[in-house]
């Protein structure tokens, strides 16, 4: 049973045009401090599609018992769009699931050049994003580039639209956290031990740059990189996608932060021995993140139907991605690292499952810390960029891009209940 105490908020008419904030501004308040962010992300299943569901047994006994957010939202599509979102604070104009341009010297980025990268097949790679410029605006119904039919595909709740900003830095939170002696890392499963440059898809073992040709024998019948499972994607991985950490300039942020989840220095190693960074991002494989391939066996197929309801899922699926955030909060939860001040898992979906409108891009959001009050339901209207606002605060560092802009909130209530060591002055989340 859920223990009721509902953060009550209307969605107020300012979230449809609010102005926006340059760059980096002030450090955000309203969380208390914290040592470390654990950040689950899954896939493409909707708020309606997951609470409740009897094959997610553990995701829901754990929402039921810690702090969840009722009105929380993807903010546009396809998955990399909400994945740079949530970590950047920005599309930095990529509305698509291409790979990186790996070490282009010739491009431009999309932020430079003010052009919108579309999810279309003549679109190329994207540019590596650094420098500052203008990105794409989003708008509340998406009726051209994901849009599933004529009656087109709501980004966040279909009515809320954000212009595009004219004044985008080119980075993410991992460069914030360099800059103030933090550290983060992109812990990705499936991930090859040799690490994640030029890996656009593997299935751990075999990339997409793999030469089958050269397996002898010969493999019959002869296998290309189109036969390969993609488990772990780059598009799962943002951070690949900034030119300084692909290049490896500051050795603190670079390709090295990124790392499997088996290893000397992968996940569940790191988690054993309590030697986790600040800020931890934890990308399953697309079999295990409820994501879904067509060529994996129907243990991971594709759910059948999208159409914003339980009845057309792979149960399989939902089941997979259960049973891997199981392992690793319990994995989170015994770690040394754990017991060490103040930390928050965080528990979020990228996207809704592109259900024509009138289904809303609304995902769950389940915040579990180890101090505070627990149980607590937010209805405040939350997006992406409020998580982005909310970690930084955490961390006392500058909100990013649009986590700045004037009707971005804080999850105060999510991130605090009653610790008596929250400064709290983000005076909207009670709704008055």
């Amino acid at each position: 049973m859920f223990i009721k105490k509902v953060a009550a908020a209307g969605l107020s008419m300012a979230l449809l045009s609010a102005p926006l904030t340059a760059q980096e501004a002030a450090v955000p308040e309203g969380v208390p401090h914290l040592n470390h962010v654990f950040m689950i992300m899954m896939e493409n299943h909707s708020y309606s599609e997951v609470l409740n569901n009897p094959n997610a047994p553990f995701i829901n006994q754990l929402a039921h018992s810690a702090n969840i957010g009722t009105s929380y939202f993807g903010v546009a599509h396809p998955s990399f769009t909400n994945y740079i979102e949530v970590l950047g604070g920005s599309n930095f104009g990529l509305l698509n699931d291409h790979t990186p341009d790996w070490h282009s010297t010739t491009c431009t980025p999309n932020i430079i050049s003010g052009i919108t990268a579309f999810d279309t097949s003549a679109t190329p790679p994207n540019c590596p994003i650094y420098g500052k410029g203008t990105d794409a605006a989003t708008p509340a119904i998406d009726y051209t580039n994901e849009a599933s039919s004529p009656a087109g595909v709501f980004n966040i709740d279909g009515i809320q639209s954000i212009p595009a900003s004219h004044e985008i830095v080119g980075k993410s939170i991992g460069h914030q956290l360099v800059a103030a002696g933090l550290s983060w890392k992109s812990y990705q499963e499936s991930l090859p031990i040799t690490g994640a440059d030029k890996v656009n898809f593997s299935d751990g073992v075999f990339t997409d740059a793999t030469n089958f040709a050269a397996i002898k024998p010969t493999l019959n019948p002869a296998l290309t990189s189109n036969d390969l499972v993609d488990l772990y994607a780059a598009k799962h991985n943002p951070f690949v996608y900034f030119r300084d950490i692909e290049e490896g300039y500051d050795p603190n942020n670079s390709l090295r932060n990124i790392v499997s989840f088996e290893g000397q220095r992968g996940l569940f190693a790191d988690l054993a021995t309590g030697h986790v960074p600040s800020f931890s991002f934890i990308a399953p494989n697309q079999c295990n993140d409820q994501h879904g391939r067509g060529n994996a066996g129907a243990f991971c197929n594709y759910d059948p139907n999208s159409n914003g309801t339980q009845a057309g899922l792979n149960p399989a699926l939902i089941k997979r991605g259960d049973v891997e955030v199981e392992r690793i909060v319990k994995a989170i939860k015994a770690s040394p690292a754990w017991r060490e001040g103040r930390n928050a898992i965080v528990i979020l979906w990228d996207e809704n499952d592109y259900s024509a409108a009138p289904e809303t891009n609304q995902v769950l959001l389940i915040v579990d810390t180890n101090y505070g009050s627990r149980g607590m339901q937010s209805n405040v209207h939350y997006t992406h960029y409020s998580l982005l606002r909310s970690i930084e605060a955490g961390f006392g560092i500058p909100c990013l891009n649009h986590a700045c802009d004037s009707n971005v909130k804080v999850m105060t209530d999510l991130f605090s209940g009653n610790d008596k060591h929250v400064n709290n002055d983000n005076d909207d989340n009670d709704g008055n």
